[in-house]
């Protein structure tokens, strides 16, 4: 069905042992670059524990790489661009060692016209893969390693789910679990079902026995990851929803906290809804996209609900939970956006009041609806308007931390300040930065903290 057979696993375990067999003892480091979304970064992960498997030590210096695979992106162009001047700089490390493996892979590769790009264009890079395939990189690292042709792996339209494979996790307290792949909705600008394919879900029971290793390993925090949470499981044979899931998350032992990253409207029904409100780890903080403030737009997004029908979910949420933190995306300058209908969604963030909103300028993907539409925004009005809106949402949020003042919070600790070094930062539940000064090192535990100050997009404390 939509799973890996146990034979594909065993083949890339052979492949795996034998690249170790090649690797092992020679002190050979490998190299991993992430772009792009929660979901590949969790892809990456499981890229690196492969890696150190076959015998590679994980560096966090390219310069010092005998292999480097970057993790690609493709929803957005300029996401593309950075990928391709990254494998670009590859090209010395190349030339000074030929004996270096340099692989791509993620959404970007999984397009028919990246991968011929790379192809002929990127003579040394070895290999590329999409995003269902990671459970074959020992298959493709053993060919480099020997010699090998170069390999350019395309998808099938509907990838099968490799479970088994482990992660090397980025924190010791926070987790990514991916619990579906794929989209069907086809919103009119978006990518990722021509990139990741089809919606299919991972079996509850193994979703369940990874979030109970990680509780038991000391992790504070789980992010559910999904292109669209809200449809898990109706792809199963023995079909079950995310409120079901949620549910026996709940049972779960432990002080953890449960994040769902991301929500599609059109599925966010009345029992997910109680499934938030009846656990105490997931009614912190709830991302529902919304896109536009217009319903021709979201029409023409091909978004499946309407302004009111959201409306009625915040309503919801916000019956449950009046403290819960909501956040939100927006495209801005979607094509046929007019000036009414830009301001209607000025309106919905004044009405709704997000804490912060990921707000982006619409921009065109090869092979998708949008792109081809008539009435492109032309970028001069689409920047005027973006600047329109984030001065109207910082607002917002600023008004919303200000409230905070006062008040104590229970956070996350993250660790010290990259910008001052006698600042530690956390987040709440609800995912707002705290940052408090503290000598001793609390990273990767709860603690309390009273709110002194707020600005736009940062809380500042003390420890209670």
């Amino acid at each position: 069905m939509g799973f890996v057979d146990f034979s594909e696993i065993n083949k890339q375990n052979e492949y795996l042992s034998k690249a170790r067999a090649i690797l092992e003892g020679k002190g050979k480091k490998a190299f991993v670059m992430t772009l792009g979304c929660q979901q590949n970064e969790a892809d990456s992960e499981k890229i690196s524990a492969l890696l150190q498997k076959m015998g590679y030590t994980l560096t966090s210096k390219e310069e010092e790489a005998d292999i480097l695979i970057v993790n690609t992106c493709a929803i957005r162009e300029h996401a593309e661009k950075r990928a391709l001047s990254i494998v670009g700089r590859f090209k010395h490390y190349k030339s000074a060692n030929p004996d270096i493996i340099i692989g791509v892979c993620g959404c970007m590769t999984a397009q028919e016209h990246r991968r011929e790009h790379f192809k002929r264009s990127y003579h040394y890079v070895n290999f590329t893969f999409g995003t269902g395939a990671i459970h074959r990189l020992p298959e493709f690292v053993y060919n480099a390693l020997n010699g090998g042709k170069r390999y350019f792996d395309i998808d099938p339209e509907t990838p099968k789910i490799a479970e088994g494979l482990d992660s090397v996790r980025e924190s010791t307290y926070r987790a990514w679990v991916s619990i579906m792949y794929g989209c069907n909705n086809f919103c009119t600008y978006c990518i990722v079902p021509y990139v990741r394919g089809r919606e299919r879900s991972r079996k509850k029971e193994d979703i369940l026995l990874e979030i109970k290793d990680l509780v038991k390993k000391g992790y504070k925090e789980i992010t559910l990851l999904g292109q669209n949470v809200n449809s898990y499981g109706k792809d199963l044979e023995n079909r079950t929803s995310i409120s079901e899931l949620l549910d026996d998350i709940s049972k779960i032992e432990g002080d953890f906290w449960l994040h769902l990253m991301t929500s599609h409207p059109k599925d966010a029904s009345d029992e997910m809804i109680e499934a938030i409100k009846a656990s105490p780890r997931t009614s912190g903080h709830f991302h529902l996209p919304l896109q536009s403030g217009s319903d021709d737009i979201l029409k023409r997004m091909n978004r499946h609900y309407n302004l009111e029908k959201y409306l009625g979910i915040i309503e919801k949420l916000r019956a449950e939970n009046e403290n819960i933190t909501l956040t939100t995306d927006i495209i801005v300058g979607f094509p046929g956006e007019s000036e009414d209908d830009f301001e209607r969604t000025l309106e919905v963030i004044e009405r709704v009041k997000y804490d912060s909103v990921f707000s982006f300028i619409y921009s065109p993907r090869k092979g998708t609806p949008a792109a081809s539409m008539e009435n492109q925004i032309p970028e001069e009005i689409k920047h005027e308007r973006y600047q329109r809106f984030c001065d109207k949402q910082n607002d917002i949020s600023k008004e919303i931390n200000d409230s905070f003042v006062g008040k104590s919070v229970r956070v996350l600790v993250d660790g010290k300040s990259k910008s001052n070094e006698k600042m530690y930062t956390s987040r709440t539940q609800g995912n707002k930065i705290v940052h408090f000064e503290c000598d001793k090192d609390y990273t990767g535990s709860f603690i309390n903290v009273k709110i002194t100050r707020a600005d736009t997009f940062n809380l500042f404390g003390e420890i209670i």
